[in-house]
C-alpha cells in the first residue's frame, strides 16, 4: 500500500500541510510566488525543506533555501 501513488499522494499532501504551517509560525505569511515553488518540490526536498526551516529567521531564509534548491 504504501507504494501506491495514491498513498505517496497523501503522504505528501500531510508533509505540504506540516511544513506550510510551520513557516507562516516561524516566517509569518508566505508570498504566492513562493507557496507554488513548495508545492513544486518533491518528496525528498519537501524533508529537506522541513529540517531546514527550523533555522530560518526570516522568509529571506525561505527565499535563499528555494533558490538554492529548485530542481536538484
Amino acid at each position: 500500500m504504501r507504494e501506491s501513488v495514491i498513498y505517496q499522494d497523501i503522504q505528501q499532501e500531510k508533509a505540504l500541510s506540516i511544513i506550510m504551517r510551520q513557516l507562516r509560525r516561524k516566517v509569518g505569511t508566505v508570498p504566492p510566488a513562493q507557496l507554488l515553488k513548495i508545492q513544486a518540490l518533491e518528496s525528498t526536498q519537501l524533508d529537506d525543506l522541513a529540517e531546514a526551516l527550523l533555522d530560518f529567521l526570516s522568509l529571506t531564509d525561505l527565499e535563499t533555501w528555494l533558490a538554492q534548491n529548485q530542481g536538484y
